[in-house]
């Protein structure tokens, strides 16, 4: 009877149970869409309805299952992998009492709160988390506390989003460092809760849960979440982690000096580095975490990069969909094919959507269009299609510079690690997520960035990352490395067309300062932010 690994994924848009062989072929998934609500009367709030979205999981199970034509007795692990930032507090019974998706807002007064009273806290506490305040952990309680004191006296602990779906499963609340350090109540160096501060700042220090290494089995099954999901009572559960860093391990991101795209709903660019080094003096990027010990993730973030494409798809090119499912295929791929026609740098049109990161001071201009012409031939959706795409290849591009900027000590002060760090001319991309499945958006990186592009066989990394932890905890495989060294495999390579660099290198050029201006009309009043982090 041959038996599997189930991978729980609690996602930006969707709730996904995943499972795999134990060579790490994806054999089914069960999948819905949720949606995070806000809460009623409150600015930018987006809560998780946690009530709802547990029997959407255990729905999704359900399916998965019944899609693989397997019993639950064959599932022999279990894990859980969750969007980041997002929390959810627990009474002393381990009921949950309140919770919050990744990028909810509403504490912006406890923000500028917070950095009004002392002005070095944040700075502080970056030093130490690598996090900034705007989706941190302290604010929001800081918030739930003057907001609903009721529920802020049940607080017994906090936790992220996948250690919630781990208590729902096995009755047990802990945490792993990759998640837990989103909120910034954490240390990069001893991969452990800094209660310190969250009592500075007024907040009960005692309610933060034990911290265990992501794959180390936590419990069990219990017997009410086998009754409620149709899983086995008494199969492991196992530590999983943040999406981007279970995701990486997923792509093979494993070693010093990896670097990886993900190109979802947000693009992460992220870069591994030396667990010791010390987060950047100017706290433009964030550090977490990487579910390898020894290990941190330099992390560069592309908001909406995926959801633009969407909205500009359905918004947009409504011929286009038409035809493509006359031929039979996704709209995606149709785009792509005649995008493929458009010229490098789309006639110099230039999108203005997401920002390159700016960690300390975070915020976008109004979303739009520059440089569009009134020839239709240079402006239709093909034209500005091929725009988006090589605009989130641009912005990739950035963050990863400035990563590699402040992480080239790593060559001189990580010692021996260090000396198996790839050298820049070396360094390849790995990418994966929804844009990578195409044929155009994966050459555009490669052109853009000037480095080698691969794409694994496997796109789901974030749920085999899950997986890979899961079959660590039973004993499947002996670490997270050893199962990504042997188990990711690759389908495709993209090779860097020079000359497209050099053009791309002065569009990128061109962006920054148009985009600078665009953020000036911002500032001014004249045009409102597709987003900015709470407290500006």
């Amino acid at each position: 009877m041959e038996n599997y690994l189930l991978a729980i994924d609690a996602g930006t848009g969707s709730g996904r149970a995943v499972l795999f062989d134990l060579h790490g072929r994806q054999i089914s998934v069960g999948q819905e869409e949720w949606q995070h609500l806000a809460e009623p009367g409150v600015d930018n709030s987006m809560g998780f309805d946690f009530d709802n979205d547990w029997p959407l999981l255990c729905r999704c199970i359900k399916q998965a299952i019944q899609n693989a034509n397997i019993s639950s007795q064959q599932i022999i692990a279990i894990s859980a992998t969750s969007m980041r930032e997002g929390i959810v507090v627990f009474d002393k019974d381990g009921q949950e009492i309140w919770a919050v998706a990744n990028v909810d807002a509403r504490a912006s007064k406890q923000v500028m709160a917070l950095k009004e009273s002392s002005p070095d806290i944040e700075y502080r506490d970056y030093q130490q988390s690598g996090q900034t305040f705007a989706l941190g952990a302290l604010p929001r309680l800081l918030w739930l506390k003057e907001h609903h004191p009721e529920l802020y006296d049940q607080v017994h602990s906090v936790a992220m989003l996948s250690d919630w779906v781990l208590a729902k499963l096995s009755g047990v609340i802990a945490t792993d460092p990759s998640n837990a350090g989103t909120t910034g109540i954490f240390s990069l160096a001893t991969r452990n809760w800094v209660p310190e501060m969250a009592k500075e700042v007024g907040l009960n220090p005692e309610i933060f849960p034990p911290v265990v290494e992501t794959g180390t089995k936590i419990g069990e099954v219990t017997a009410q979440a086998a009754s409620e999901s149709g899983l086995n009572t008494g199969t492991a559960v196992v530590m999983g982690g943040g999406d981007v860093q279970l995701g990486a391990a997923g792509l093979g991101v494993v070693n010093l000096g990896d670097i990886a795209v993900l190109g979802g709903s947000f693009w992460q660019q992220v870069v591994n580095i030396d667990a010791k080094m010390p987060p950047p003096e100017d706290m433009s990027i964030r550090v977490n975490p990487h579910v390898i010990t020894g290990l941190s993730q330099a992390e560069g973030i592309t908001f909406f990069s995926g959801l633009v494409m969407h909205w500009f798809v359905d918004a947009f090119c409504h011929l286009e969909k038409q035809l493509a499912q006359e031929r039979g295929i996704n709209v995606y791929a149709y785009m792509e094919e005649l995008a493929q026609q458009v010229p490098v740098g789309s006639y110099d049109i230039l999108p203005i959507f997401s920002d390159a990161m700016h960690y300390d001071h975070w915020y976008h201009a109004a979303p739009s269009f520059i440089n569009l012409s009134l020839d239709a031939g240079k402006s239709n959706p093909a034209c500005l299609f091929r725009s988006l795409q090589e605009n989130a290849c641009i912005v990739s591009a950035i963050n990863l510079q400035s990563i590699q900027v402040f992480s080239k000590p790593n060559t001189d002060t990580a010692g021996s690690a260090a000396a198996s760090k790839p050298s820049e001319a070396e360094q390849v991309i790995v990418f994966a997520g929804g844009a990578s499945k195409g044929f155009l958006w994966p050459q555009i990186l490669a052109d853009v960035t000037g480095k080698k592009v691969k794409i694994p066989k496997v796109k789901e990394a974030t749920s085999l990352g899950c997986a890979m932890a899961a079959g660590v905890g039973v004993g499947i495989y002996a670490s997270i490395k050893q199962a990504a060294d042997s188990i990711v495999s690759w389908e495709k390579e993209y090779q860097p067309n020079m000359d497209n660099y050099v053009k791309y290198q002065a569009l990128k050029e061109k962006w920054i300062q148009v985009y600078e201006q665009q953020l000036k009309l911002v500032d001014k009043g004249l045009t409102n932010s597709m987003w900015q982090a709470p407290g500006l």
